[in-house]
């Protein structure tokens, strides 16, 4: 029996280093171009960008700069912080190559000593993962309200229980993961009320069809919000690159850690 084993990495309980991704980050070093990159690992454009704004939304620093337009779909280049990342991860994996050869050497695969090991992960359906820093906790009775702030200095409330709030011991300073789904962003329609929680932001990728639209929005800081919402007059005439203000109830945002 062999053994064998994928490092990866997770960040607020999140995949965040994953073998794949750590593939397309070296092959971002050497190209400069996500389209390139992307070739090379293969997976596709748009999901070679995605990963590249999950990867950013997670870190403390972002990992990519990203130019778009141009040839090519614009120049990417890893950060410094993004190859001391990759430089990091090079030591952990050598480490965990070590470790597995020794434990196979432990192993008795002719008489079955070593029995089947398997771990349960969840992922969770939500689009939007998001690194968000807690500035304020306010409890009233069963109910709570989590303020928090955006690497790109943007701001948004959370609405939860106060037992989440303990049992998470959620404190200011805090860092965690806002977590919302897409069907929950919605756009905000010129002369509306704002709500609670307004994002605003440059589309960077629109996609249509019959009733619905999904946008992704930079919102700064290296962070990309999703959203899915129904067409309407408004919304049909939005373009990439235009400006658009979303909003997403407090409700609606859980948070890990």
């Amino acid at each position: 029996m062999e053994l064998a084993s994928t490092l990866s990495l997770e960040m607020f309980g999140k995949p965040f280093l994953l073998e794949k991704r750590i593939r397309l980050l070296h092959a971002i070093e050497e190209h400069g171009s996500i389209s390139k990159a992307a070739k090379a690992v293969p997976m596709s454009y748009k999901s070679a960008w995605e990963a590249v704004d999950a990867m950013n939304a997670l870190s403390p620093e972002p990992i990519v700069n990203r130019e778009t337009g141009g040839k090519e779909g614009g120049g990417t280049v890893l950060t410094a912080y993004g190859k001391r990342l990759l430089q990091h991860y090079a030591l952990l994996e050598e480490e965990h190559s070590r470790f597995i050869a020794r434990l196979a050497s432990l192993v008795d695969g002719e008489e079955g000593t070593f029995g089947t090991i398997g771990r349960l992960g969840l992922q969770l359906s939500a689009r939007n993962q998001i690194q968000a820093v807690v500035t304020q906790v306010q409890q009233d009775g069963v109910n709570a309200t989590v303020a928090l702030q955006l690497k790109g200095a943007q701001k948004m409330v959370s609405h939860i229980t106060a037992e989440a709030v303990e049992d998470l011991q959620i404190e200011v300073g805090n860092s965690v993961v806002a977590v919302y789904k897409s069907s929950n962003v919605f756009v905000v329609n010129p002369g509306e009320t704002q709500p609670i929680n307004l994002l605003e932001g440059t589309i960077t990728l629109l996609e249509k069809d019959a009733k619905h639209i999904k946008l992704a929005v930079d919102i700064g800081g290296y962070d990309t919000v999703v959203s899915v919402s129904p067409l309407s007059p408004y919304i049909a005439t939005l373009k990439t690159g235009e400006k658009v203000r979303l909003g997403i109830k407090p409700r609606d945002i859980m948070i890990g850690r």
